[in-house]
C-alpha cells in the first residue's frame, strides 16, 4: 500500500499540472474534474486517495468496481470508464455517478429500462473512437449524429457529453488533434441540436491529460500518475 504522504504528493502534483494546463488555455481549474482511475490499484489505495481529498474514482470493469464498492461504497463518486456489457449493467443500478462508455443503442435501451428501477436517469457520455483504432470501442464520428438523435428519445438517459481514448504516444503532442476533433465534434452536435446539452468532454489520461485540458477536457482519467508503484 502506498503511504498517505506519497499519495497526497502525487495528487497535489497532478492537480498542479491540471492548473498549469488550464492557465495556458485561459481556463478555470475548477472546470476540470480529476477522476482517479483505480483499475490497477488496491481497495486500500483507493480508500486512502479519498482520505487525501479525492472524490471521484473511475473503474474499467464492473466486477472490479463492485469489489471496491463493497468496501468504499458511497464515500466516492463513481465513474465507469470501461466497456460495459449489457448483462452487467444491472449491477450498476443506484451506484454510478456517470457512465463514460455509452457506445451502442442496445446498451442505451437497456439502461433506459433500468432507470425505472434506479429511480433516476443515468448520466452518460457517448464514447467516440476519434482515432479509428480497431482495438478501441466507440462510435465513429459519422455514427454519432444518428446515435445522439436516438438516445435523445430515451428519457432514462441524460447525455452529458462525449468521451474518447487517444492512442498512446511517447510524444503526447501527437494526440492533440484527437482531443481537438472531439471538442469540435461536440460543438457541432450541440449547435445542431439545441435541446441537447453536451457540457462534458472526458479525455486525457496519465500520458496526455495536460494536452487534453488545453483542448477542452472537463474530465481527465488519471491512474498511474497517482497509484503506480513505479513512480
Amino acid at each position: 500500500m502506498l503511504s498517505a504522504t506519497k499519495l497526497a504528493e502525487r495528487i497535489a502534483k497532478v492537480n498542479e499540472r491540471i492548473e498549469q494546463a488550464c492557465r495556458r488555455a485561459g481556463r478555470a481549474p475548477s472546470d476540470v474534474k480529476l477522476i482517479a482511475v483505480t483499475k490497477m490499484t488496491t481497495v486500500e489505495n483507493a480508500g486512502a486517495a479519498l482520505r487525501c481529498g479525492l472524490h471521484s474514482l473511475g473503474e474499467n470493469r464492473v466486477q472490479d468496481f463492485l469489489t471496491k464498492y463493497e468496501q468504499i461504497g458511497a464515500d466516492a463518486e463513481w465513474h465507469l470508464i470501461g466497456h460495459l456489457q449489457r448483462n452487467k449493467a444491472k449491477y450498476l443500478t443506484g451506484k454510478m455517478e456517470m457512465i463514460h462508455s455509452l457506445d451502442r443503442l442496445p446498451l442505451a435501451r437497456m439502461l433506459d429500462q433500468l432507470s425505472e428501477v434506479q429511480g433516476r436517469p443515468w448520466n452518460a457520455l457517448a464514447q467516440v473512437n476519434v482515432s479509428g483504432e480497431e482495438t478501441k470501442y466507440g462510435l465513429s464520428p459519422e455514427e454519432l449524429p444518428q446515435f445522439l438523435d436516438a438516445v435523445q428519445d430515451l428519457h432514462g438517459i441524460n447525455l452529458c457529453g462525449l468521451m474518447t481514448i487517444a492512442p498512446f504516444e511517447d510524444d503526447p503532442e501527437r494526440v492533440r488533434p484527437v482531443f481537438r476533433m472531439l471538442r469540435l465534434l461536440r460543438d457541432r452536435m450541440a449547435q445542431s441540436r439545441p435541446n441537447l446539452e453536451l457540457p462534458h468532454l472526458s479525455m486525457g489520461m496519465t500520458n496526455d491529460f495536460e494536452i487534453a485540458v488545453e483542448e477542452g477536457a472537463t474530465m481527465v482519467r488519471v491512474g498511474s500518475a497517482i497509484f503506480s508503484d513505479l513512480n
